[in-house]
């Protein structure tokens, strides 16, 4: 709890007492944590994809793989691809605890998600009390707090969670995440016709996404997408 307060602490010395720098380049006083130069300059930012798994595709359309085999999620957003220095970026955050870099990825995430469908819950991946235990924060969370209030939606922290641990997918081969989340989380609420926007750093293969999404849509939602702050393109 105390190694949580401190890392809270300094993000906020960080944020507020400190001059503001670009959470990518250092160039001071950006807007929303991210100078003009480099928001332009984003790799990723604004190029055709999937509109269902968010791969790179030459037109916007349903890529061939999504259209064989439809995901339980129905659309998914992302503001980047997952490049230097956006990928720089998620492992501060989430490794060297480095918390002052989730807001200005949220500012990232709501302005490409300002203009979708508004959903009616947003919902952070959830992730292993062991794993909080040892970060001390959910990276998920803290990005989905930023963005939930810029775009002033419903933030719901305690409708699903991790029902058990499973090694991190990001240790594993594409081909063996799928088996690895399967049955990994567990949803107690009733979100009967409820649209839900499912919020995290970044999406690789999709199957956690996916695993979550059908426990969703078992509890009853009648949507859910994801928004998702980086997209790790397949080859």
């Amino acid at each position: 709890m105390f190694s949580r307060t401190r890392r809270k602490l300094r993000a906020l010395v960080e944020t507020w007492a400190l001059p503001q720098r670009c959470v990518f380049c250092g160039a001071a006083r950006p807007h929303d944590g991210i100078c003009a130069g480099c928001r332009n300059d984003l790799p990723g930012r604004g190029v055709p994809r999937c509109p269902v798994c968010a791969n790179l595709t030459t037109a916007a359309q349903v890529c061939g793989e999504c259209l064989s085999h439809p995901p339980r999620f129905s659309r998914t957003g992302v503001a980047a691809s997952y490049r230097f220095p956006v990928d720089s970026a998620i492992l501060r955050l989430k490794y060297a605890s480095d918390l002052a870099v989730a807001e200005p990825l949220a500012a990232l995430l709501a302005e490409r998600m300002a203009h979708e469908p508004r959903p009616d819950l947003v919902v952070p991946m959830p992730m292993a009390p062991s794993r909080l235990r040892e970060r001390g924060f959910n990276q998920a969370l803290e990005i989905a707090r930023g963005l939930s209030g810029r775009l002033n939606l419903g933030l719901a922290t305690d409708v699903c969670h991790r029902a058990r641990h499973t090694p991190p997918q990001a240790s594993l081969p594409w081909d063996q995440r799928r088996p690895n989340i399967r049955g990994a989380f567990a949803c107690g609420k009733d979100l009967t016709g409820k649209r839900v926007a499912v919020v995290d750093d970044v999406l690789t293969t999709g199957a956690t996404l996916d695993e979550l999404a059908a426990i969703l849509l078992r509890a009853g939602a009648a949507e859910v997408v994801g928004w998702i702050v980086a997209r790790a393109e397949k080859p």
